[in-house]
């Protein structure tokens, strides 16, 4: 269980609280708007209401008391950069902030985010690769353009072992998984057969796995 500090309750944010809420994390949520604020109680830990550009405000919270903490501002990009920049100068551990664009995604790291995440841009682009091949059951995008995929098994593969295909050697992506009846094996060895009811966790750069099933 970790202790997240999560500012901006919009959408975005709102979701965020709920899926922490779920993995059973402690949540200190925190907007201007008093009516997001009491939204989003249910699934939260403690809540505040305040500005998150205001340093004695910030100061208030104890910035480096939590494991993590996350700036999911979209209405102001301001706000967004001025609040990442008042949380590391306040001895945050670890800052997650969200950007729309890359210009943003510069000045987010430049002052003092850890990371970035793009969660418009990312839901697109897993939506056009999910829906546009029908052999793609998902798709999750990692760093330095690695992903892993969830695929049909091809058909030229079927009745063949990962040893006969020299699958990393050919294609340059690693076997994680196979999925049979909705269950998971993750022992793969050179004598797994690929059958044609299963699907297959790929793990790769994302042109080897889009060359290798014609993404």
């Amino acid at each position: 269980m970790k202790s997240v500090l999560l500012i901006g309750l919009g959408r975005f944010g709102r979701h965020v609280a709920e899926e922490l809420n779920k993995l059973g994390h402690e949540v200190m949520a925190v907007d201007k708007d008093e009516e997001r604020v009491e939204d989003v109680m249910p699934y939260v830990t403690a809540a505040q209401i305040g500005d998150s550009t205001k340093q004695e405000f910030l100061e208030s919270l104890g910035v480096s008391n939590f494991d993590l903490c996350v700036v999911t501002i979209s209405s102001n990009f301001q706000s967004s950069l001025e609040t990442t920049s008042l949380l590391k100068e306040l001895g945050a551990k670890f800052v997650v902030s969200r950007a729309a664009r890359d210009v943003q995604a510069k000045f987010l790291l430049r002052n003092g985010a850890d990371k970035v995440v793009y969660p418009e841009r990312q839901l697109a682009k897993w939506t056009a690769i999910r829906y546009t091949a029908d052999h793609i059951l998902d798709y999750i995008e990692l760093e330095d353009g690695y992903s892993i995929f969830e695929v049909q098994v091809p058909d030229q593969w079927i009745g063949k072992t990962v040893g006969e295909l020299d699958i990393r050697n050919s294609y340059h992506i690693n076997i994680m998984a196979v999925r049979t009846n909705g269950k998971l094996d993750m022992v793969i060895k050179a004598d797994t057969m690929f059958r044609q009811d299963e699907t297959l966790m790929v793990l790769g750069h994302f042109d080897a796995i889009k060359k290798c099933f014609h993404i």
